[in-house]
């Protein structure tokens, strides 16, 4: 008896340090539409899976190689400009409330039309000042694309997109990349202005460790003075000029966007199960541990509570300072990132399919269940509509009591989260490669 419980104890340590060591036990281990084959997380082929990354000639400058944390100049350096207006950028904000001032349609909308690109789509789009819109896709493309739905440019990066883009005045889009890279685009020129080099990983594309631990997924997030926030093998601010203003060492990936407190504080989740706040300076406030990998985007609140998720199935409320306020326990990991609606109740889906209205004080409101995993951010409208894509391949919208307006099956998981334009129309992601856009019935 005593070797048969000896040896169950043996396989059981064995499987524990065999996800250690390699990285997965099963597909729901790794991210997205990565699947887990030989204790490791893998990702399909798509056409420009391996593509190296992109050669862009100069126009004024010289084209320099890219070494880590420099970055190499491909145009006359941007000085730092206006924000985007509403949905330029992931959460609609450095704050990530994921706040609309648009109303969302009350009854089901009807797909207007769709793009189809090359991999599945998971950045969650921006909307540009002329309506526009710009997503980034697993085929290692950032799309320009027009309100009738046509492609009006696209650029290559070296690698998977699962960025969302960052929107300013004058037509500049930021984006991160796989290939380890954050490159600012001029839209209206159709060009590449300044590429910044993340981390000094020896592999930058692939799989495993070492291919992943720069990729560029964080963000980026833009301040009000015009610095970006993002992430890889640590926390970066970079001036708009393609600078490095400063880098904070972490323990673990960081692939989440990082969120933005009233003073300037940076914050941001990691794969070390940490939260960190960083000041303008670069230099640590606070940490905050969480039981498991953290990789939910932070939103701030008015007050300037800190709402985020972790691996662990926890919703944490942190304080300005980092203590904690409360947690509340879901069935599953936490990966979306918050979405606060103007009441101050908080609006999170989680892996066990549902999602979850909780109030100010971190007690449940209502939950609503979904047919899968939830990995979409929620939007909340001018109206108190929230809107979040699932696993399940639908696209839904319910009232503030949690009860469903609609919903709208698309062709794939939805795990890019919704925007909403100021003409009701809504434009999101789906894994079936295409970009959607859902208008009001009538249009």
């Amino acid at each position: 008896m005593w070797m048969l419980a000896a040896a169950v104890a043996l396989a059981a340590a064995g499987c524990m340090l065999r996800k250690e060591l390699v990285g997965c036990a099963a597909d729901r281990d790794c991210r997205l539409d990565r699947v887990c084959e030989g204790g490791r997380c893998v990702w399909p082929t798509y056409p420009s899976r391996l593509a190296p990354a992109p050669t862009i000639a100069a126009s004024s400058t010289t084209t320099v190689p890219v070494v880590a944390g420099q970055t190499q100049p491909l145009a006359p350096r941007p000085t730092p400009a206006e924000a985007g207006p509403p949905g330029a950028m992931f959460r609609f904000g450095p704050e990530h409330r994921g706040r609309s001032p648009y109303r969302a349609p009350t009854s089901r909308p009807h797909i207007l039309w769709s793009m189809e690109t090359r991999g599945p789509v998971t950045s969650s789009p921006a909307i540009a000042a002329d309506g526009s819109i710009v997503v980034g896709s697993h085929d290692g493309e950032l799309y320009l694309v027009g309100r009738d739905g046509k492609p009006v440019w696209r650029f290559a990066t070296g690698d998977l997109v699962f960025s969302s883009p960052a929107l300013v005045g004058g037509g500049i889009a930021y984006i991160g990349s796989d290939d380890d890279h954050l490159y600012a685009l001029d839209l209206g020129g159709r060009r590449a202005l300044w590429r910044f080099r993340i981390g000094s990983c020896p592999q930058s594309v692939g799989v495993g460790p070492e291919a992943s631990r720069c990729d560029v997924d964080a963000g980026p997030t833009v301040g009000p003075d015009g610095v970006i926030y993002t992430g890889g093998d640590a926390v970066y601010a970079i001036n708009a000029d393609g600078t490095l203003r400063w880098r904070f060492v972490t323990g673990g990936h960081v692939a989440s966007a990082p969120a933005l407190l009233p003073d300037g504080t940076a914050v941001a989740g990691s794969q070390d199960n940490l939260v960190y706040a960083i000041a303008p300076n670069g230099t640590k406030r606070w940490d905050f541990r969480a039981g498991d990998d953290v990789e939910s985007a932070p939103a701030i609140g008015e007050d300037g509570t800190v709402y985020v998720g972790s691996d662990d199935g926890k919703l944490y409320a942190l304080a300005p300072t980092g203590q904690l306020l409360w947690a509340f326990t879901t069935g599953g990991d936490i990966r979306a990132s918050p979405a606060l609606g103007p009441d101050g109740t908080i609006y999170v889906g989680a892996f066990d399919a549902l999602m979850y209205a909780i109030r100010r004080d971190g007690t449940l409101s209502w939950t609503f269940r979904t047919g899968d995993r939830i990995v979409s951010s929620a939007l909340v409208d001018a109206a108190g509509t929230v809107i979040f894509g699932s696993q399940d391949d639908r696209l839904y919208a319910l009232d503030t009591e949690g009860h469903p307006r609609w919903s709208v099956e698309l062709g794939g998981d939805v795990d890019s989260s919704p925007v909403l334009a100021a003409d009701g129309v809504i434009y999101v992601g789906s894994d079936d490669r295409r970009l959607y856009a859902l208008g009001p019935p009538g249009r």
